[in-house]
């Protein structure tokens, strides 16, 4: 960012791009750097008792007025006392909200570490006890889609690496999360959307049937070792058979990875050839796979995952159904770092998927202690918006460790019921 200069109280006017020397919690503004908007803002600045303050010429609308001795004492006289402005009052109800949103940020933090578990559990009894491990599932797929699909609101949140690399139950998880929220979007009945989530929740148990070395390489496979993997459906849906799932079920995970270009695999089925629950489990797992490959190197940014499906892979994918993943997810999906309008950087922790272009942000103050992190909420920080998605090695290591990127990316959702997560196990 641009030097700043120095400039006394008396010289503040509206258009101004200020910074202040304060700890956050010593003034009422919801930032420590931002623009001047209202004479209740210079008021306010005014009557924080300082002799000067930092302002940004490149930020800047306007420049400083000219100084004026003896003007910043009578400002500063009629301005509110910081104690009892309306602005350090509504400073104080950002506090409390950031409290309760971080209790809630724990509770769904701990609910999608029980879900987890609860998957590792069912893939781990699958084939010494199939029919309990389809009833377990079944238990777990429909609380997760009544939560879903019944909640007033949905948001879908970013979760941390606290899962202990059990990357193949977070993948199943993450598939399943994210199809179920675009089951929401196009309404899909409750027996449906269930059978979606039984779906997803299983599409790769065949993997238990291949090599480790395959699974987890991290090379290109060769053309033998490609089609050994590729038999993983065919392994999937025999799998399900013997747990007696629905027909439903076994059809969308022998199709998952069929592609609406006809490129997929195993029958090179076109278009609507494939089911449309097959097509939608498609673009949640490969979005899943360009956020989190086995090479954790090559991993693309959420951002990054979503623009490349639709600039170069939107012929692989259902149109109508892309589209309700992207606007399901924002164009600045969970986990993204991003550049605000203010300068300043943050990431994306959640997106309502009824306002997508408005998610919460943890946002950069070198100020406020990491454990504190300023939390924005878009739609009500309205003259605040997104500049631009940034890639984590263009971040500041300080930055960079003070918003925790997450290695892998994992998704869980808050169904907007205080006190309440659904699909916890």
């Amino acid at each position: 960012m641009t030097d700043t200069t120095q400039i006394s109280m008396d010289q503040l006017c509206v258009g101004l791009y200020v910074e202040l020397d304060l700890k956050w919690f010593e003034h009422p503004f919801t930032f420590s750097r931002f623009k001047i908007k209202t004479e209740e803002q210079l008021a306010t600045l005014r009557g924080l008792g300082l002799a000067t303050v930092r302002y940004n010429p490149d930020l800047s609308d306007v420049r400083p007025l000219p100084a004026s001795a003896g003007q910043t004492a009578a400002a500063a006289a009629a301005a509110p006392s910081p104690q009892t402005s309306p602005a350090l009052e509504a400073k104080r109800a950002m506090v409390e909200r950031l409290r309760v949103l971080r209790e809630s940020t724990a509770r769904v933090e701990r609910a999608f570490q029980d879900t987890a578990r609860a998957i590792h559990d069912i893939e781990r009894n699958l084939f010494a006890r199939p029919e309990e491990s389809a009833r377990q599932a079944s238990i777990l797929v429909n609380q997760i889609t009544e939560s879903i699909l019944c909640a007033p609101e949905l948001a879908i949140q970013v979760m941390g690496d606290s899962t202990g690399g059990e990357e193949m139950y977070c993948h199943s998880l993450n598939v399943t999360m994210l199809a179920t929220m675009m089951a929401r979007d196009i309404k899909l009945p409750q027996p449906v959307a269930a059978a979606l989530g039984m779906g997803a929740l299983l599409h790769d148990v065949g993997w238990k049937n291949l090599p480790d070395k395959i699974v987890h390489k991290h090379d290109a496979l060769t053309a033998a070792e490609l089609h050994l993997f590729q038999t993983h459906a065919q392994h999937s849906m025999e799998i399900t058979q013997k747990m007696h799932c629905l027909p439903a079920v076994t059809a969308l995970i022998r199709e998952h990875h069929e592609l609406f270009d006809g490129s997929g695999y195993p029958g090179g089925l076109k278009g609507e050839e494939i089911g449309l629950l097959a097509r939608i489990v498609a673009i949640a797992d490969h979005y899943d796979e360009l956020c989190n490959p086995a090479d954790i190197a090559v991993a693309m940014t959420p951002h990054e995952a979503l623009s490349t499906m639709f600039a170069k892979h939107r012929g692989k994918f259902d149109p109508k159904l892309l589209q309700v993943f992207i606007r399901c997810l924002g164009v600045y999906p969970p986990g993204t770092i991003v550049q605000l309008s203010n300068g300043m950087l943050g990431m994306v922790t959640t997106v309502n998927t009824a306002k997508p272009m408005k998610p919460m942000l943890v946002v950069y103050d070198a100020n406020v202690p990491k454990n504190e992190a300023i939390i924005v909420n878009l739609e009500r920080e309205t003259e605040l918006n997104i500049v631009k998605a940034i890639r984590p090695a263009q971040v500041p290591p300080a930055v960079y460790n003070y918003l925790s990127p997450r290695k892998r990316v994992s998704y869980y959702f808050d169904a907007g019921k205080p006190g309440q997560t659904g699909g916890a196990a």
